[in-house]
């Protein structure tokens, strides 16, 4: 069984960059498809991005696609969320989640992940 722990996070000024990584243990990353998800207070967890298990697909929402960029390196069982250009709505506790794929280019549904970390605080500053 995986676990999963993500760093990084940070105080940032609006437009500037930060990276997440989510290390992973217990398990080998390259069976899983791994996801971002955030949420900020008051407000429901949401989908930022996902990328398959050979990293050869990848999704955003739309509220990140040209600023966020997921990324994997399977042989050092981590994954990544480098964010640029970020702004004031981007501020909430970002999650790595992971699930458990046969397929190598598949990305799961958001609600089928099962696998996910403790969350790191990302906060920007206007």
């Amino acid at each position: 069984q995986v676990q999963l722990v993500e760093s990084g996070g940070g105080l940032v000024q609006a437009g500037g960059s930060l990276r997440l990584s989510c290390a992973a243990s217990g398990g080998t990353l390259s069976s899983y498809a791994m996801g971002w998800f955030r949420q900020a207070p008051g407000k429901e967890r949401e989908f930022v991005a996902a990328i398959s298990r050979s990293g050869g697909r990848t999704s955003y929402a739309d509220s990140v696609k040209g600023r966020f960029t997921i990324s994997r390196d399977n042989a050092k069982n981590t994954l990544y969320l480098q964010m640029n250009s970020l702004k004031p709505e981007d501020t909430a506790v970002y999650y790595c989640a992971g699930k458990r794929m046969v397929a190598v280019t598949t990305i799961p549904a958001p609600s089928e992940y099962n696998y996910w970390g403790q969350g790191t605080q990302v906060t920007v500053s206007s």
